[in-house]
């Protein structure tokens, strides 16, 4: 079958892709054959959780038409589906975009179900937001494995329960094989000013979720940005975080960007092409006041980041970035000068 384009902003618009069901996937402005699974679209504006969910636009005196929430999607998909959710609507000289209030949660049973935000990158108010306001619950808790999340904003203002939580046990929940990539992150927090309890991103005190990618995200203003809390059950591995961008206000909300020390570590981790555009984190009070804090980390690599700041240290006892022995240091550069290790 060939290529069929989406056009226009806000809600799908296509008059000619009436009743798509289990035969496209969405990849940047095309959509693609598919044979693999079901597609659902959310049109927070447009749509009903009453519609079926299965094409972008209604059809009058019909339930065909795109769900309301993503909750009401994820709910009645299945494994190897896609869901593809359209920005909310925002007046002219907005400032913060509409949201989709929702706590979600990809539970057992639905590997392979994409989140895919029809966006151009990862810009908030160019996105999908996902923004509840209150609450300790995550924005999106996986409990499923090879799950995609891509082109989604992440908004943790006024709740407590941080952006995304990796759930896995290895027994009646796993996150492994879970990608997130072209998101942005904001205000995600889980504790005041400490990064050790969550983030943007992070593991449950299980651990185990192996192999993740965490890649072209965008990640301002989280007091934690990748974290892994604990390893009971299992230590994370071959965890790949490349080609994000860190940022944020560094004295007020951010304790550090990665904190990889809980528990026993990763078993191995690769950090790289990243870009830090703040000084270290100085936050009052904060736990740990670092861009990165890699102790007990078992193997990986630092290699070819980008640090906003002119000085600190970078080794086992560093004041700017904890990274032990066990990691490779290469190629990373703060303000003026080639980084070595310390």
């Amino acid at each position: 079958m060939g290529l069929t384009t989406i056009s226009g902003g806000g809600a799908f618009t296509n008059t000619n892709i009436s009743n798509i069901n289990s035969n496209f996937a969405y990849l940047g402005s095309l959509v693609l054959a598919n044979p693999f699974g079901v597609n659902w679209f959310v049109d927070g504006d447009n749509g009903s959780d009453t519609y079926n969910g299965l094409s972008p636009t209604h059809t009058v005196n019909t339930n065909v038409g795109p769900r309301a929430t993503i909750g009401s999607a994820i709910s009645s998909a299945n494994s190897n589906d896609r869901i593809y959710i359209t920005p909310r609507k925002m007046s002219a000289g907005a400032t913060d975009p509409s949201n989709y209030a929702e706590a979600l949660t990809i539970t057992a049973g639905k590997s392979g179900l994409w989140l895919i935000g029809l966006s151009g990158g990862p810009a908030q108010g160019n996105q999908p937001q996902i923004k509840k306001g209150s609450g300790t619950a995550p924005l999106l808790t996986i409990q499923s494995p090879g799950c995609v999340i891509s082109g989604l904003s992440f908004n943790g203002g006024s709740s407590t329960g941080g952006g995304i939580k990796l759930d896995d046990d290895a027994s009646t929940k796993s996150a492994f094989g879970t990608v997130i990539t072209n998101c942005f992150f904001k205000n995600c927090v889980v504790t005041a000013h400490d990064s050790r309890a969550g983030g943007a991103i992070w593991w449950a005190s299980t651990g185990g979720a192996w192999q993740v990618n965490i890649s072209n995200n965008q990640f301002y203003d989280n007091v934690g940005g990748i974290s892994l809390t604990g390893t009971s059950n299992d230590r994370p591995k071959d965890i790949i975080v490349t080609n994000n961008i860190f940022g944020g206000s560094i004295d007020t909300t951010i304790d550090s960007y990665i904190y990889g020390a809980g528990g026993s570590g990763f078993n191995d981790i690769s950090i790289t092409y990243n870009t830090f555009t703040t000084i270290k984190p100085t936050i009052s009070a904060g736990s740990i006041a670092l861009y990165m804090d890699l102790t007990g980390v078992a193997s990986g690599i630092v290699a070819w980041n980008s640090f906003g700041g002119a000085s600190g240290t970078y080794g086992a006892s560093g004041n700017a970035a904890k990274i032990p022995t066990t990691m490779g240091i290469a190629g990373n550069y703060q303000d003026g000068a080639l980084i070595a290790r310390t």
